[in-house]
């Protein structure tokens, strides 16, 4: 009896999180998440300030998670298209926020230190302190008081809470010692008013750096046209391009931005698809041709079919995936996170036993209070909150600005211990545009017959060689018969009835499974073609192979640059094909390449991969990420050559809208860069807090220079990661 219940339904929801101010913020806000029923998985970024969530719709929705976490002091907006549109650009209103605030804490900051430094002692000074300070300590830090105050309502805590707990007890405490004190005792005005100073400067600096770090999603949107002409009863009106449906015709005159992906059905030009390829040598385009939109005309009019508008397109599909590689994580992020989620807490029962300790071992409360107050503002946790998603946003912005697409953090970590790349050979190593080349009849059997009956079986073949014989034979002005019964035997070739006999045409091995007789000869003359780098085809009826025919694939003129490439980078290429040994041999010495694969079926590829896997090789597949599925998931590593417009390949960790080889080299050092980024950023935030925190506690660390300290920690890693739009392939640094 079959199990009738429906299974549970999920769905991904992006959303975007207000309120979090550092790295524990958003562990705790996907720690809350994650526990809600109904939510399969929850994961938060907090440089995107986005929650990626599975639920299970049935047992909780958006409107659930939000109330949840509004508890929290977290504010849930689920992300439309307009608000994803509108996300990148809005990195102009914190800055600004912060500027004003910038603008007002460091002159009154500064006023405040030289009151306090020289005129310590005198009445004036110390009043004229405080009331300077007021403005500073609850106008400009506003934002840390209430965000504190928020957590507080909450009963949680957060990098806010350290930061006012600490100016509020140095500025408390000054204000009791001038209102209450002796005329001589010590205040630390300038202590509160320099760190929201330096802490202001802080955040300014790391929102225009992470507005710039997420400017790649930006810059993508803003290559679109607004509008579009589309072709009406051979009239041509202009529309926002928001309003062309698929299907319509489009006009699109020398020098525009094509607005839509579409074919082309009139006229001849060439295209500018660097923003989608990073090619810069224009693509020809005619009748037939796809193109995508976004990419620019050169110089001819064309008009063509749209195929896909909005969302749909290439553009629209590559911002989607850099959005979704920008808001995933490395596996080393999780250490992160897991003590970003205790951190706060630690430290404030850290400052709790530093004052401690100062006021009943060493007897000076107020030392200790100055100890405290440091080891509460240097110890954020924002550096390790940031390290790993400003380094995944540079890095895989910088790869969409090269036509290198990125799936993550996780394909970042992997191919750093990528030390094997497996090509595919046909359409990937090879122009995969064969070419007949050679028709070789047997004894009694017609050339044009031979031609005929082969071409007419492969007519209906979508396999590149059955595709180059077919083209021959209409080339050579053959006409094709009739067939019946057609049928592929996957790896093998092809077989169909032809003027009442069964033709079979393809390998060897298909000969033999058909029991048809090869001439010595024949395999003689095979052999010969084989051993030119051809691909020797055979074909026959009635009880005897009757001809063979010959066509070659040439290799792409970047093939051996870019396998002598990987090889530089201490990477072993292998080859894999389905061509016979001496074909692959052939071609792979051409390029290069000393492992080859060869007589491989697609289904085997798989198992190919998973021989070098079990041989301790950590395998790169390359292929053109339809007909290689298999095995670019089953490898550690899958690259996927696109075609520009064709970007939605969803079994590849690393796309590559161009068919440019050198891009895979490119691809695993970008990878490698960004990694390597990641790993820099986390041992700063680490060695950072470990090493000074402890300097904190014993008092060797000046609050002002603490707050100095934290604020540029954070500053420092989005600058780290910033090095990453910097990077540029060998060939072109």
């Amino acid at each position: 009896m079959t199990d009738t219940r429906a299974r549970p339904r999920t769905e991904e929801v992006e959303l975007a999180v207000s309120g979090m101010t550092c790295g524990s913020c958003a562990a705790r806000v996907e720690k809350v998440l994650s526990r809600q029923p109904g939510v399969a998985h929850a994961g938060v970024n907090f440089a995107t300030e986005r929650a990626t969530v599975v639920l299970d719709p049935e047992e909780v929705s958006v409107e659930d998670l939000t109330a949840r976490v509004a508890k929290l002091g977290y504010g849930l907006v689920p992300m439309t298209p307009s608000t994803s549109e509108q996300a990148p650009g809005t990195e102009a209103g914190p800055q600004a926020m912060w500027l004003r605030r910038v603008v007002v804490a460091w002159p009154l900051g500064l006023v405040v230190l030289v009151l306090s430094m020289a005129f310590m002692h005198d009445p004036w000074a110390r009043w004229g302190a405080l009331a300077l300070t007021v403005p500073v300590q609850f106008w400009a830090g506003y934002p840390f008081l209430h965000q504190a105050a928020v957590r507080a309502r909450a009963r949680q805590a957060n990098m806010d809470t350290l930061i006012a707990i600490g100016t509020l007890a140095a500025f408390s405490f000054s204000t009791y010692q001038v209102v209450f004190g002796e005329a001589h005792s010590d205040h630390y005005f300038d202590t509160a008013a320099l760190i929201i100073a330096f802490l202001l400067l802080g955040r300014y600096f790391e929102a225009r750096a992470k507005g710039r770090a997420s400017g790649a999603i930006r810059r993508l949107l803003e290559l679109g046209a607004r509008e579009a002409r589309i072709v009406v009863d051979g009239e041509e009106r202009s529309v926002p391009v928001e309003q062309v449906r698929v299907g319509d015709l489009v006009r699109v005159r020398p020098g525009e931005k094509i607005p839509v992906d579409g074919a082309v059905v009139e006229g001849a030009s060439a295209v500018d698809e660097s923003m989608l390829t990073g090619e810069s040598v224009p693509v020809e385009k005619g009748p037939g041709d796809r193109v995508a939109g976004a990419t620019v005309n050169t110089h001819g009019v064309l008009v063509l079919r749209a195929t896909a508008v909005g969302a749909g397109t290439a553009l629209s599909q590559i911002v989607r995936l850099v959005e979704e590689a920008q808001g995933t994580k490395a596996p080393v992020q999780r250490l992160a996170d897991r003590i970003a989620s205790v951190f706060v807490p630690v430290v404030l029962a850290i400052a709790t036993l530093t004052f401690a300790g100062w006021w009943l071992l060493a007897g000076s409360a107020t030392q200790g209070l100055v100890a405290a107050v440091a080891v509460l503002i240097i110890a954020c946790p924002c550096a390790l909150g940031l390290a790993t998603p400003t380094a995944i946003m540079v890095g895989t912005g910088r790869g969409a600005s090269m036509g290198v697409l990125i799936k993550g953090g996780e394909v970042l970590e992997r191919s750093k211990r990528v030390d094997t790349v497996v090509f595919d050979k046909t359409g990937t190593l090879t122009t995969g545009r064969m070419a007949l080349t050679d028709v070789v009849a047997a004894e009694a059997t017609p050339e044009h017959e031979l031609l005929a009956r082969a071409a007419a079986v492969e007519d209906s073949s979508e396999h590149p060689v059955g595709r180059a014989v077919v083209d021959g034979a209409r080339a050579r002005g053959v006409t094709l018969p009739a067939v019946e019964d057609f049928a592929s035997v996957a790896g093998h070739g092809v077989r169909a009835a032809v003027n009442g006999a069964v033709v079979h045409v393809g390998s060897r091995r298909l000969m033999n499974e058909a029991g048809l007789e090869l001439a010595a000869d024949l395999e003689s003359v095979a052999e010969g073609l084989e051993s030119d780098g051809k691909t020797a085809i055979f074909a026959g009826w009635d009880g005897r192979v009757r001809g063979l025919l010959a066509v070659a694939d040439t290799a792409k003129e970047d093939a051996a640059a870019a396998v002598a490439e990987l090889g530089a980078m201490g990477i072993e290429v292998a080859m894999i094909t389905g061509d016979n040994r001496r074909t692959a041999a052939r071609v792979a010495s051409e390029m290069g390449i000393r492992r080859v694969l060869s007589e491989v079926l697609p289904a085997d590829k798989v198992e190919e991969v998973r021989r070098l896997q079990s041989a301790g090789r950590v395998v790169a597949m390359v292929g053109d990420g339809v007909n290689d599925a298999p095995a670019l998931v089953q490898a550690d590593l899958g690259i996927a050559i696109g075609t520009g417009t064709d970007v939605a390949i969803e079994s590849s960790d690393i796309t590559l809208l161009s068919a440019d080889l050198n891009g895979v080299a490119t691809a695993i050092r970008l990878s490698r860069r960004t990694f390597a980024t990641i790993v820099q950023n986390l041992g700063w935030a680490f060695v950072y807090n470990v090493a000074l925190i402890p300097m904190a506690a014993l008092g060797l660390l000046n609050p002002i220079i603490a707050g100095a300290a934290m604020a540029f920690s954070s500053v420092s890693v989005v600058t780290n990661s910033l090095r990453l739009y910097r990077f540029a392939p060998p060939a072109s640094r």
